[in-house]
């Protein structure tokens, strides 16, 4: 898919919406500086044009690239933009935890739950192992579970 993408972006690099799709492809692949590039790129391109979820993906990347302050920041304004999409609640969570801030974890996955059940996924979409377990790990804080 990444290779579908960039040739579409070879063919015409004001494709918005590839942009951000190569970005979100990117992140889930493992390269956090790209996915934030491309997404940056995407809203550059189209800053009006809602488009999945942009500003979550920057979160992730900036939680991958474990600058949780920066994460932190975009996924606030991703959940006030989407407040049904639980993964930003979850990276939030996660990010709050690395960060020592565990009552304000605990809350946001208390709001998680309010959305789903599921707080910790068994198999998130990132294909990096220590960027998945990283995410993972930082949710188990967050949820207060020991193993």
């Amino acid at each position: 898919m990444i290779d579908l993408v960039d040739r579409a972006l070879t063919l015409n690099p004001s494709f918005a919406h590839g942009w951000y799709l190569s970005g979100l492809l990117k992140a889930w692949a493992g390269y956090p500086d790209l996915a934030i590039e491309h997404v940056e790129t995407s809203l550059r391109l189209s800053p009006r044009e809602h488009m999945g979820q942009p500003i979550f993906v920057m979160g992730a990347a900036y939680f991958f690239k474990r600058r949780f302050d920066e994460a932190a920041a975009k996924l606030l304004l991703s959940m006030q933009d989407h407040p049904g999409y639980p993964n930003s609640y979850r990276f939030l969570a996660a990010c709050y935890a690395y960060l020592g801030r565990l009552d304000e974890a605990r809350a946001i996955v208390a709001r998680l739950r309010a959305i789903t059940p599921l707080v910790v996924q068994s198999d998130p979409p990132w294909r990096n192992p220590e960027h998945r377990e990283l995410l993972l790990s930082g949710l188990r804080l967050a949820a207060g579970e020991t193993n």
